[in-house]
């Protein structure tokens, strides 16, 4: 006997009103989901999987026209989503239906204890006091594994490391028991090993409460591991749907065989990566041409017994008596022409090492060479010069650029600082790192927000190159892209180092792509490598139970 479907999409239909008319962002997307079951939604940004997620919670735009059958199978009624109001969507939503946010620091409230987020969720949809909500919301503070529960329940967002705060809104999400659970891009942002934690808990919570999930990923190989279905969307439209294993093992449409090609892995080192385009249609092939090494043995950087600290307590007297040791004589050189890779989960000190390496953390001891100068001993003024030598890319291409700046003013701002050319030669060098980032012209007068994530992040790049670097580094700068953006930022970022001789350090903690560009990694754990070598050695080979964890944990 067939069990009912917890959850029925028939032929839903999303609209926005354009100049031209109405838009359509998704067309007829039909699937199904029974009890217990888990559906992973996969494409790349823009392909509609968020806003169909967002429909199911009826949490679109007021401007958006839905189309379509949404029928939800709760607990012990159903109900049509499309037709319920306000009051009843209230209620709907946290008692039947859970969603998990891609980005918990902007869902949570930064100014509320979390715990006290957590009990006013259950407060909300379940009968009991505030003293009993308090005691559930501790004990879901638990079951979700966060260390100290009782301790944590008094904590503000900030002082929670990333993958904390995920199992936060984890809890949240699943604590009044909802018969649906849906999980938008809820491990993108973490480290493999605690991605890999994340996921084990939300498949042991389904199974504990026989929850039906969807899960929105625009990674196949995570999708094939959490789902039993996959459906795979593209430009709005459902392309391919069907068992998680047999998509992943014999893809039927060209599009899922692009995602599967685009991923970089171990075969790909050397060579560009191919990306969607070369698939969706019959004229286009791909080549896998080789990259050519620019590596030397000369080097550009040398970190000696690096040492960051931060101060943690002070004696009456104000002379400090304990330190936190985020980076604990850590030595490596980077050499020219050369990619240097820096992996480890969150909270290791890879981030600590970039930002000390621009200047803009005090070093508490050690040495820092740079191209025959040692950046401890500078002045204000050297350091100016300096920051022009080493440039940075940003994990989050929106945050660090200015929103209220043009994409001109952004680039051409440094090189008038730094008189990297004549005022009337601005414009023109602008318009020529634009083209090396393969951008139109047109984008000079545009806003960052009117750019996609990988627009953005050529953006960020092209400010970098505006100052000729000889060093760039790169923290977690294609971690938030989707897999062919990803392809196609790793892709110019070699094209780049050749042409102009850069140095990168690479910080990431995707080990795919780590060992797909570096020449060498580094490991680090609590402030300290534990592990350096040759790339291909590290990571296919490892000596350090720490290294084999990390590469066990990957999808």
């Amino acid at each position: 006997m067939m069990t009912e479907h917890v959850l029925s999409v028939n032929g839903l239909t999303i609209s926005f009103p354009h100049k031209e008319g109405l838009q359509e962002v998704v067309s007829n997307v039909s699937f199904t989901i029974g009890k217990g079951e888990t559906l992973a939604i996969v494409g790349e940004s823009g392909s509609g999987k968020s806003l169909t997620a967002l429909s199911i919670m009826s949490l679109l735009p007021k401007s958006a026209i839905v189309s379509g059958e949404i029928l939800l199978r709760g607990n012990d009624k159903r109900y049509s989503i499309n037709a319920l109001t306000g009051k009843e969507l209230a209620n709907v939503r946290g008692s039947e239906l859970g969603m998990v946010f891609q980005e918990p620091m902007s869902a949570l409230n930064p100014i509320q204890k979390v715990g006290e987020q957590l009990a006013e969720t259950i407060l909300l949809h379940q009968r009991s006091t505030k003293k009993e909500a308090k005691r559930i919301a501790i004990d879901w503070l638990g079951k979700v594994q966060i260390p100290t529960p009782v301790t944590t329940y008094n904590k503000y967002p900030h002082q929670l490391s990333g993958g904390q705060k995920q199992r936060v809104m984890i809890a949240m999400a699943m604590c009044n028991n909802p018969t649906l659970l849906i999980a938008d891009e809820p491990t993108t942002a973490l480290d493999v090993t605690v991605q890999k934690e994340v996921v084990a808990l939300m498949k042991g919570l389904q199974e504990q409460h026989d929850t039906a999930m969807i899960f929105i990923t625009h990674d196949l190989a995570l999708a094939s591991d959490v789902a039993d279905k996959i459906v795979v969307m593209y430009q709005g439209k459902v392309v391919e749907f069907g068992d998680a294993k047999r998509i992943l093992a014999e893809p039927k449409e060209q599009y899922t065989k692009a995602l599967l090609a685009c991923r970089p892995s171990a075969e790909h080192k050397g060579t560009k990566l191919p990306v969607v385009a070369d698939f969706m249609n019959e004229s286009a092939t791909y080549v896998g041409e080789h990259h050519t090494s620019t590596k030397t043995n000369e080097p550009i950087l040398s970190v000696r017994n690096l040492d960051v600290w931060y101060e943690q307590k002070k004696d009456w007297k104000g002379s400090v008596t304990e330190y936190f040791k985020a980076v604990n004589g850590v030595s490596f050189d980077l050499n020219r022409g050369e990619v240097l890779g820096l992996v480890g989960e969150s909270g290791c000190g890879k981030s600590t090492i970039s930002r000390s390496l621009m200047g803009l953390l005090p070093v508490h001891d050690g040495a820092i060479n740079f191209d025959g100068r040692d950046l401890a001993t500078l002045n204000a003024n050297e350091w100016k010069h300096v920051r022009r030598e080493i440039q940075m890319i940003f994990q989050d291409p929106f945050a660090s650029l200015n929103p209220r700046m043009t994409v001109g003013s952004i680039i051409m701002e440094p090189m008038k600082v730094h008189g990297i050319v004549s005022s009337k030669e601005l414009k023109k060098e602008a318009e020529r790192l634009l083209s090396l980032v393969q951008l139109p012209k047109s984008a000079l007068s545009r806003y960052p927000h009117q750019f996609s994530g990988g627009q953005r992040q050529r953006i960020g790049i092209a400010r970098a190159l505006a100052l000729k670097p000889k060093v760039i580094l790169c923290d977690e700068s294609v971690s938030a892209l989707d897999i062919s953006v990803q392809a196609q930022i790793l892709n110019l970022l070699k094209e780049l180092q050749q042409e102009f001789n850069l140095s990168y350090l690479f910080i990431s903690h995707d080990l795919n792509v780590v060992h797909y560009i570096s020449d060498r990694v580094m490991v680090m754990k609590d402030g300290k490598f534990v592990e350096q070598g040759e790339a291909t050695k590290v990571l296919r080979n490892p000596e350090h139970e720490y290294t084999k964890e990390l590469i066990a944990a990957i999808p």
